[in-house]
């Protein structure tokens, strides 16, 4: 039951992670009445991993200390009783598979050796941290859960529920049925439109994968891979919770192992790894002698209270931390003109200290109302993978939304509000300088006034700022028979351009369009401007 309800909850939050208001916002603050990114908070690993990268503890995930307390008096009991994707990971677990019968159930529910191999990834996570970099979030169970989910798997849900809806005006009860299908469907976990996301597909492939996994061995990500549930079962190393075997109660059954999840050798005679028990207490129940009790403060010798790790390992580890950074920022993704499409969330930090800060949570691509932000895969450089930039072609930033940064958990996307923003104010002050996360350029060999004499207005009405930074120019052309028109074309007064994308959503032109963003202009860097302040000096 505990499992059901944090699950569901954390299915109830990540469905919520949107505004569905569909068309243009009004001007004002959005906010979201739940704490939608309460499970990042809350996650011991995000806060660890951030407070090194940053020297400093962002202010939400004092929340940590909800997971971390209680694991110091009791183990693991987060992996066991509330992490959501190990209850996905106990869930599969539970059908059975060929290669988990009899005694290969058995066999396969003892402690492996292989399973040292999650301390040795959070090794490497953490120590990659301290030199500035968030790539715990790629492995970190709930980041990855809420990327998974929120990028791929629902979006396939809303799709597959749209296609059984079937077509308006259909007659039948079989139609009257998928049509209330997809009514209860739209009413519960769909958005208020169909939302596509780059790379769902790869990202959903991963999440199934590790899913799958579990029909040959019982949470194979929880007992192999999971850096959370290694940092948990080095924090458990110091509690007062224990197992107590009696093996003279014991008639040599094996029973205890048959529903094991951590995989932490309960049977007596063998140690008792207590950095990998869950505290399922399967084996207090499966056991017909009752010779396995949980107290506190127990009293055997039985107990491995800490991850046995091999030193050479470790340094491994340890080596592959320090190196990985220097090899990833060595490459060209990540200078700053590297991928002039990278254009970041308005309120994202400098692009160094937003890569400190990330985890890849994909919390501001699902509650981003137009669907704009999309996961990264070479824009920044691999260090940047899945990180989140404008697709302005599929989505545009729209003008009063600051949903973004009131979901991110880490503070990679600050806190701020439609004024600070100011995208669209009523009174404008000459003088405010609003979040630009861009420039739009035009390809006058594309634009259909420019190029084909051809009149069209779409971007100047779709330019959102107050005032446009889109204007139109009159201009006398020449049509294909020779004759002068008039037309207006358009120009762009970079001085009042944002870069929020929406005259690059609403060009006509297709494939490629006549009116593109840049990231140039950004207001979180002072070198990748239009023009420098102080220009550089020509080598000698």
């Amino acid at each position: 039951m505990s499992q059901i309800s944090f699950l569901a909850l954390f299915l109830y939050l990540l469905i919520r992670t949107e505004f569905a208001a569909p068309g243009r916002l009004i001007s004002g603050d959005i906010r979201l009445p739940y704490p939608v990114s309460i499970f990042l908070e809350a996650d011991p690993l995000v806060a660890v991993s951030n407070a090194l990268s940053t020297g400093a503890l962002y202010r939400g995930l004092l929340w940590s200390l909800v997971v971390i307390i209680p694991t110091l008096f009791l183990g693991r009991v987060f992996c066991g009783w509330v992490c959501p994707l190990g209850t996905l990971n106990h869930w599969f677990s539970s059908f059975r598979s060929e290669s988990k019968r009899g005694v290969r159930r058995i066999e396969s529910n003892r402690y492996k050796p292989w399973q040292a191999l999650k301390y040795y990834i959070l090794i490497g996570l953490l120590v990659s941290a301290v030199f500035g970099s968030g790539l715990a979030g790629v492995l970190d169970p709930i980041s990855l859960t809420v990327r998974s989910l929120a990028l791929s798997v629902l979006p396939a849900v809303e799709y597959a529920s749209n296609a059984l809806a079937g077509e308006p005006g259909e007659a039948g009860p079989l139609s009257l049925l998928r049509s209330g299908l997809h009514w209860v469907l739209s009413q519960t976990i769909l958005s208020y439109r169909q939302p596509y996301f780059r790379q769902g597909f790869f990202l959903g492939l991963l999440f199934i994968m590790i899913l799958a996994l579990n029909f040959r061995i019982t949470r194979f990500w929880c007992r192999a891979l999971c850096p959370l549930g290694a940092l948990l079962g080095w924090l458990s190393r110091w509690s007062v919770l224990g197992m107590e075997k009696h093996p003279s109660a014991c008639d040599d059954c094996n029973r205890c192992l048959l529903h094991c999840q951590g995989g932490d050798d309960p049977i007596p005679g063998a140690t008792w790894k207590k950095a990998e028990c869950h505290l399922c207490f399967n084996c207090v129940d499966d056991c017909p002698e009752s010779g396995i009790q949980f107290k506190f403060f127990p009293g055997t010798p039985t107990t491995a209270p800490a991850p046995n790790l091999m030193r050479r390992r470790t340094v491994t580890s340890l080596a592959a931390g320090i190196a990985v950074l220097p090899v990833l920022r060595g490459s060209a993704g990540f200078a700053v003109d590297w991928d002039s499409r990278l254009v970041r969330p308005p309120g994202a930090l400098a692009e160094r200290d937003f890569l400190e800060r990330c985890i890849r949570c994909g919390e501001c691509m699902k509650v981003c109302p137009n669907h704009a932000l999309h996961p990264a895969l070479t824009e920044a450089g691999l260090e940047g993978l899945w990180t989140p930039v404008l697709a302005a072609r599929i989505g545009y930033c729209e003008p009063s939304c600051v949903l973004c940064g009131q979901v991110c958990p880490t503070g990679a996307i600050w806190e701020f509000t439609s004024r600070e923003k100011a995208w669209v104010v009523e009174k404008p002050d000459p003088e405010a300088r609003p979040i630009r996360i861009g420039t739009a350029f035009f390809d006058r060999g594309r634009c259909l006034p420019w190029a084909m004499a051809s009149e069209c207005i779409v971007c100047e009405e779709w330019c959102p700022t107050t005032p446009k930074a889109i204007f139109l120019r009159p201009a006398e052309v020449f049509d294909p028979e020779g004759r002068t028109k008039l037309v207006r074309q358009p120009h762009l007064d970079p001085a009042k351009c944002v870069g929020c994308g929406a005259c690059e959503y609403a060009c006509p032109v297709q494939d490629r369009p006549a009116v593109y963003v840049t990231s140039i202009g950004e207001s979180r860097s002072r070198e990748n401007q239009i023009l420098l302040r102080r220009p550089r000096r020509a080598p000698a």
